[in-house]
C-alpha cells in the first residue's frame, strides 16, 4: 500500500528523536555524576513529585521527568501513526516504541530498587540506545524521501559480502561496543575490552564506509551516509581518548570534576548518535539495493516477458 506523506507527522518524529538525545544527555550525566542512587525510592521521588532539586536528586529527577516526558511523547506518536499512517507494519512499529519505552522506564527503576545490581543499569543503557535507533527509524519512515520513488543499485557483492550483510554487521558492532561501554562506566568490567572493541568499531567502520565508495560512487544518498559514518566516528573516537584522559587526571578527586563528566557524556551520547547512524545505513541499504534474490526474480520475470 502507498503510505501518504504527512510533513507534520514526520516533523512530530523528527522532534521525538531531538527530544530522546535530550534523555540521553540526562542519562550519561545520572551515571558521570554518581547520581544514579540519590533517590531511594520509585516512581516517585522520595515519595513525592517535586522532591528537593539539590545535588544528584537535582540530576536524578530530571532524568526521571524528562523520560516521563518522552513516554507521552511516543504514545501521541503511535497513536498519531495509528490514526493516520496507511502502513500497518509501522502501526506495531509505533506501538513497539511504547512498550520499550515502558519496559525502559521499568528497567530504571528495578536499577534504583535493586541499588545498581544485576547488570540492570547496563540493560538499561543498551535499551536506551535501542529505543533511541527505533524512533530515528519511525523518522526515516515517515520521511517525504522513504515514501517518494528512488532509484535502485545494484549490488556487486553477494552471501557475506553483500553490501546488507557488511553494513548490519557494522551495526552488530558498534552495538556490542556500546553494551562494553556500559559495562565499564558501571564498573561492571575493565575498561580494556572497550578499547579492543574502539579498534574494532574504527576498523569495520572504515571499511563500511570504503565498500560504499567503491560499490555506489553514484548514489548521492550512500555518499552522505559514508561521509556521516566517517565523521561520527572520528569525532567518537577522538572523544573516547579525550574521556579517558579526563578519567585518569581527575582519578583521585573528591567527587565528579566538571572536564571528566562533561567528556564522558559527550562520548556517551555520540556512541548512541553512532549507533542510530548505522541503523540508518542499514535501512538505506534495504531501500536503495535490491537483495541478490530480488535482482533474480526481476531478471527472471523480464526474460518471461521477452519470452
Amino acid at each position: 500500500m502507498k503510505a501518504t506523506y504527512r510533513p507534520w507527522l514526520f516533523r512530530y518524529a523528527v522532534f521525538v528523536v531531538c527530544w530522546t538525545i535530550v534523555l540521553l544527555t540526562a542519562g550519561a550525566l545520572v551515571t558521570s555524576e554518581d547520581a544514579a542512587l540519590a533517590v531511594p525510592d520509585w516512581p516517585l521521588s522520595y515519595g513525592t513529585l517535586t522532591p528537593p532539586m539539590v545535588g544528584g536528586i537535582a540530576f536524578e529527577h530530571t532524568h526521571r521527568v524528562i523520560a516521563a516526558i518522552l513516554g507521552m511523547f511516543i504514545v501521541v506518536l503511535a497513536v498519531w501513526l495509528w490514526a493516520k499512517d496507511e502502513r500497518r507494519w509501522l502501526k506495531y512499529l509505533g506501538l513497539a516504541a511504547v512498550a520499550g519505552v515502558i519496559f525502559q522506564g521499568v528497567l530504571g527503576g528495578l536499577t534504583v530498587l535493586e541499588l545498581l545490581k544485576y547488570w540492570l543499569p547496563v540493560a538499561h543503557a543498551v535499551t536506551a540506545e535501542i529505543m533511541f535507533a527505533v524512533l530515528v527509524s519511525i523518522a526515516v519512515f515517515t520521511s517525504r524521501w522513504w515514501l517518494g520513488e528512488t532509484a535502485r543499485y545494484e549490488d556487486s557483492g553477494s552471501g557475506l559480502s553483500s553490501i546488507h550483510s557488511i553494513v548490519v554487521l557494522n551495526s552488530a558492532l558498534i552495538f556490542v561496543q556500546v553494551l562494553l561501554g556500559a559495562g565499564f562506566r558501571h564498573r561492571y568490567i575493565s575498561l580494556l575490552p572497550h578499547v579492543i572493541g574502539s579498534v574494532c568499531v574504527l576498523g569495520m567502520v572504515i571499511y563500511t564506509a570504503m565498500v560504499l565508495r567503491r560499490r555506489f560512487p553514484q548514489a548521492p544518498e550512500m555518499v552522505k551516509a559514508r561521509k556521516m559514518l566517517h565523521a561520527i566516528v572520528g569525532t567518537q573516537f577522538l572523544l573516547g581518548l579525550i574521556a579517558y584522559y579526563a578519567r585518569v587526571t581527575t582519578a583521585n578527586a573528591p567527587e565528579p570534576v566538571a572536564f571528566m563528566v562533561a567528556s564522558t557524556v559527550v562520548h556517551t551520547v555520540v556512541g548512541a548518535v553512532l549507533f542510530a547512524t548505522s541503523i540508518y545505513v542499514v535501512i538505506l541499504s534495504y531501500r536503495l539495493v535490491p537483495r541478490s534474490g530480488e535482482v533474480r526474480v526481476a531478471a527472471e520475470g523480464r526474460m518471461a516477458a521477452r519470452g
